[in-house]
């Protein structure tokens, strides 16, 4: 009889365990089908508004958010005060940091010292195009205004229109949800390659999405008469891909159309500023090689309980090693990040050799013009200088170059400080011509140092660049709000840090 109540317990139990399982299955299943229905976040348009998405999507939107924690202000222009030299009369030199969490893209353009102080919509140094990279609130204005509209005018135009940081639909179709390019001109890039957007694999869009921003471009300048006969100028993005991209046929690309950024106030030198090629010199290397793709690295796939989602918390993959570089490197954690550590060590002191040499030789020029060189006697000098620096920018401005790509890194570093150095020989036939022998460049060792050589004070843009912040800066936010662009809750407990203040 005992027996018989054991058996009756252990059956009861077992069925209670298969009920809960099969509940346990069908609810995962629901789950399922609830994430591939790929809901509508927004019939028409754009939904800017990173929040909205995560009604739809809260475990790729709470991942996003946690890029919130990077928000270190690493002040390059203090740890490499050669970079003070290298740009010399351009916005970097006032301001230069690392990169920060994709929460703080907007907040980061606003407050640069690089974008000014502006009191009004028509003033400041930067055209509407430096908010290209920083919102999908770019993607909705394009879509809503176009191209054009976007593209006109001065960056402070559009302070109170472009609030949301980098996120959804930078990425995503609002209505499909899948992966789409919301910047045409990176569609135009391509065809200038012969490659048709439509016709890419999905595994190329895993980096293309990431490419629209982390590319190298241009402002390409045009004037035009608008409809009210007033002259126009539009700053667009543009792509300098149509030589291929090596650093070389960029660089040549360049030297056709005899484009430069800024003119380097101490050699005088026409310079290309490197934006971040992060998708070209990622192309060139063994990654690329092997198919993959930027978001293989930077979001890898996360399980949680049935569902597998991409983890949004876009960084450095050496911060989740184990789901990232350890599912193809067979090592462990800590042997993979000492070679890393080794790759990187190679890259910073090649780096420092060629921006050692560089920087010497724009103040070796700016000599040379005092004891009264000539044009014909420094263009030789100034084109090596142009390219060595191009050549230099462009294989660090990405910071993942020497993961993406280390020997192309490298080879571009070697060739900047020869060309470098080349330029400082014809410097000093030059000198020597005009009876100067055994100049020394000064001493550029610390970033207050360097600015004293270019002569620059920035006590002055920073009191300005402190009022905008409390003033218009402000003005935006709250018209934003009014206009229901902005979420007032998406930017509680931001911090607000800055290289040149914390408040």
């Amino acid at each position: 009889m005992k027996k018989s109540y054991a058996v009756l317990g252990i059956s009861l139990t077992a069925i209670v365990a298969m009920g809960l399982l099969a509940g346990s299955i069908n609810g995962k299943e629901e789950e399922r089908k609830a994430i591939n229905q790929s809901p509508v976040v927004k019939e028409n348009g754009v939904e800017a508004r990173n929040e909205e998405w995560a009604r739809y999507f809260p475990r790729e939107y709470d991942s996003w958010k946690m890029t919130e924690k990077s928000d270190k202000i690493d002040d390059l222009l203090k740890a490499k005060p050669q970079l003070v030299i290298l740009w010399a009369g351009y916005g970097f030199a006032k301001d230069y940091n690392a990169p920060r969490g994709h929460f703080y893209s907007v907040q980061d353009v606003t407050n640069t010292l690089r974008t000014g102080a502006p009191v009004s919509p028509v003033t400041g140094p930067q055209p509407t195009a430096c908010w290209s990279c920083k919102s999908p609130d770019v993607a909705r204005v394009i879509t809503e205004k176009g191209e054009k509209e976007f593209f006109t005018g001065k960056w402070a135009r559009l302070g109170s229109e472009i609030v949301n940081p980098i996120g959804c639909a930078d990425c995503h179709d609002s209505k499909t949800a899948a992966l789409t390019l919301s910047r045409p001109y990176l569609t135009r890039g391509l065809e200038a390659m012969g490659v048709q957007a439509a016709n890419v694999s999905h595994q190329d869009m895993r980096s293309l999405v990431c490419a629209q921003c982390h590319s190298e471009y241009y402002f390409k300048m045009t004037k035009e008469t608008g409809a009210d006969g007033q002259e126009k100028i539009t700053n667009t993005v543009t792509f300098p891909w149509k030589n291929g991209f090596k650093g070389e046929d960029i660089e040549a690309y360049y030297d056709g159309i005899e484009f430069s950024d800024f003119t380097n106030t101490l050699s005088k030198t026409p310079i290309i500023k490197a934006q971040h090629p992060d998708y070209e010199l990622f192309t060139t290397g063994i990654h690329a090689r092997r198919g993959l793709s930027c978001a293989d690295c930077h979001m890898p796939y996360q399980q949680e309980g049935a569902v597998k989602y991409t983890n949004h918390t876009i960084g450095s993959p050496l911060d989740n090693v184990a789901n990232t570089c350890l599912t193809c490197h067979q090592e462990t954690e800590a042997e993979f990040k000492k070679t890393v550590a080794m790759k990187l060590e190679r890259k910073e002191e090649l780096q420092k050799v060629a921006m050692d040499t560089l920087a010497k030789a724009h103040l070796e020029a700016a000599k040379a013009w005092e004891s009264g060189a000539s044009p014909d006697e420094m263009k030789a000098a100034l084109q090596d200088i142009r390219h060595g620096q191009w050549r230099w920018d462009y294989s660090i401005a990405t910071h993942g170059s020497f993961f993406h790509a280390p020997e192309e890194t490298l080879r571009l570093l070697a060739s900047a400080n020869q060309l470098g150095q080349e330029a400082r020989i014809k410097i000093a036939a030059v000198l020597a011509k005009h009876g100067v022998v055994g100049y020394e460049a000064p001493d550029f060792s610390t970033k207050e140092k360097a600015l004293a050589l270019i002569k620059l004070d920035l006590a002055k843009d920073i009191a300005a660049k402190q009022q905008f912040r409390s003033g218009l800066a402000k003005e935006w936010e709250k018209e934003a709000i009014e206009k229901g662009l902005l979420n007032p809750a998406s930017r509680q407990g931001m911090s607000n840090k800055t290289s040149y203040s914390d408040k």
